[in-house]
């Protein structure tokens, strides 16, 4: 979670990191922080948003600063608790993105010795911890190295002194430099979306090291060695996108709309690279797909269209909970992770233990120069664009849409895959620009907005689409949804129909039809709201959403009004649509 973003160059620095940490936001918007260096440091503190930055002229005009936006672990939202944080003798601030998870027995011991802490956050222990080091080392670049091997957990912290010295070190959350020759530039980062109007080249910090600036120079250093590495900047197609609403009201509705380009962005790309992963697919032993949230839930659709279509033994994992299947993997095994940042902590976990017992990685990732992708065998972007909007939509439509063209190129009918991709896009074009579509979706809103709790129920290809329409509920709305398979109602969920409860199906034109038709007469007969995505009406229905038939990605299609609905209701609550409460985009810590 958590942004960090710094600059050194001749432009002024505040309004670069700012600008930078807008960017970042998505990382999380509990608070915010920016210190610049101009005759000493000068530090700028908010709670809330980014967007509420202080005007320019408030803050001194500087060449050199570092600045951070929160996603609250420890301690609670303030001022205080927001990053960067002071040495006690003001010579240097630190922010941090992570967790310290040893940072109560750190705290006790350097409480011992005299230390005093002014915060709630474990980030304040770090400080401290390289003041300590300061002691026996008047080397800020030494100091910080010897504080931060004894930390534990995935940390990226940074540094910035009164002497014009930035330190990064990096264990797990990410950590890129960006470097504009032309202008003398040299940015510090959480993700390359952040600088990418700016630079050709950056350098991607790896796990266990620590980089140094200073009078422009850049050194990366082994943590643990303290060796100096030779890591030179690489060029890189940096996504180059505005980061604007063009014109929609928010970035979810805007994203939501741009999800028919990114169809075409999957089917318009080289081929012929996937192939040879495709060949792989079918002699592995087993395919697992691995994810969390969002992505999770794109991961089983994906294994979904690999079973189904191509028929390979494909099973869908979720990051925080494969531990128990860490024994069984092999080298004959491929993982394949979908992800918006490809620094999701809880799957990179899993990748970094897997790739040590030979089994192979694929990554599918809307974010380059990600530790998901350097950890690799097999490398693909879905080039989606930049996604602001912290509830995934456009993204997750690109990860299955990938992985219903990913299970006809295995099935050796590329040709039939891509056509049929083509024609959703169409397809999910048109209906985006239907005017009935806002219409329709905007009073069902408005008809179910004072409901307490909303179910969706689908089966084969819908039952995933149904989980990310609960997904996207939960996370606009902050009411009770839930997904149920629909075979599974009788079972134990039909205790909780009853009169004027919604009931969300999802219906296709495929062999699940007739099951989802008696799970609609089913809930009808208790009493519920029966509400349908299909593209025929039925008597049983109390509202249709009508879509197009687009058969076998039919699935891909209907998760468009899960969307919409979330969002129409999410705007009817007046909730802060792009940026929902308690969570964050990238998860990078556990």
């Amino acid at each position: 979670m958590c942004g960090i973003f710094a600059y050194i160059g001749p432009e002024n620095a505040y309004d670069k990191i700012v600008n930078g940490l807008k960017r970042l936001e998505y990382r999380g918007y509990d608070s915010w922080g920016v210190a610049t260096l101009s005759d000493g440091i000068h530090v700028s503190k908010q709670v809330g948003s980014i967007g509420d930055a202080i005007p320019t002229d408030s803050h001194p005009s500087s060449a050199m600063g570092i600045g951070h936006t929160r996603w609250a672990t420890h301690g609670s939202i303030t001022r205080e608790n927001a990053h960067p944080h002071f040495s006690t003798d003001g010579s240097f601030v630190l922010a941090q993105n992570g967790i310290v998870e040893n940072y109560q027995s750190l705290k006790a011991a350097l409480s011992k010795k005299g230390y005093k802490f002014e915060t709630e956050t474990d980030t304040e222990v770090i400080v401290r911890l390289v003041e300590d080091k300061l002691t026996n080392t008047k080397d800020l670049d030494e100091a910080t190295r010897r504080a931060f091997l004894e930390l534990e957990g995935r940390n990226t912290i940074i540094l910035l002194t009164k002497d014009e010295h930035i330190v990064a070190a990096r264990n797990g959350s990410p950590l890129v430099i960006g470097v504009n020759d032309d202008m003398k530039e040299i940015f510090f980062s959480s993700d390359t979306l952040s600088f990418a109007p700016f630079v050709k080249k950056v350098i991607v910090i790896d796990n266990g090291q620590i980089v140094s600036s200073y009078k422009g120079s850049v050194t990366v250093k082994d943590a643990s060695s303290g060796k100096t590495i030779d890591a030179q900047p690489e060029s890189i197609n940096l996504v180059n996108d505005k980061v604007d609403k063009e014109g929609y009201d928010h970035f979810m509705l805007k994203e939501i709309h741009e999800s028919p380009f990114v169809v075409r962005q999957l089917i318009n790309q080289d081929l012929n690279e996937y192939q040879e992963f495709a060949k792989a697919l079918k002699k592995a032993r087993n395919v697992y797909t691995i994810a969390s949230g969002t992505a999770g839930i794109a991961a089983s659709q994906i294994a979904f269209y690999l079973r189904e279509n191509a028929g390979i033994k494909a099973l869908g994992l979720i990051g925080a909970d494969a531990l128990e299947y860490e024994d069984l993997f092999t080298e004959d095994d491929i993982l394949i992770a979908p992800s918006q940042s490809g620094e999701t902590a809880d799957v990179l976990e899993v990748l970094e233990r897997v790739k040590k017992k030979g089994v192979k990685i694929a990554s599918f990732v809307n974010m380059q120069g990600s530790t998901m992708t350097r950890l690799s065998d097999y490398k693909f972007l879905s080039q989606a664009g930049p996604e602001i909007c912290v509830m995934s939509t456009k993204v997750f439509v690109s990860q299955i849409a990938w992985g219903y063209l990913i299970s006809k190129i295995a099935a050796g009918k590329t040709e039939e895959g891509v056509r049929n991709l083509r024609e959703l896009s169409k397809q999910m074009e048109d209906y985006l620009k239907d005017e009935q579509t806002e219409k329709t979706l905007k009073q069902l809103s408005h008809q179910i907005i004072a409901a307490d709790d909303i179910f969706l129920l689908g089966k084969y290809q819908n039952f995933n689409i149904v989980k990310e329409g609960m997904v996207k509920l939960i996370e606009g709305t902050y009411k009770h949804a839930h997904a149920i398979p629909a075979g599974d109602l009788k079972h134990y969920a039909i205790t909780l129909m009853e009169k004027g409860v919604p009931v969300i199906f999802a219906v296709s034109e495929d062999k699940s039809k007739a099951d989802i038709i008696n799970a609609v007469n089913q809930v009808k007969a208790r009493g519920a709201t029966v509400i349908a995505v299909a593209s025929k009406p039925n008597e049983s229905y109390d509202h249709f959403i009508e879509v197009p038939n687009t058969g076998e990605t039919s699935a891909i299609l209907n998760v468009i009004p899960l969307q919409l609905l979330a969002y129409y209701m999410t705007v009817e609550l007046r909730n802060n649509v792009d940026k929902p409460r308690n969570i964050a985009k990238s998860v990078t810590v556990k």
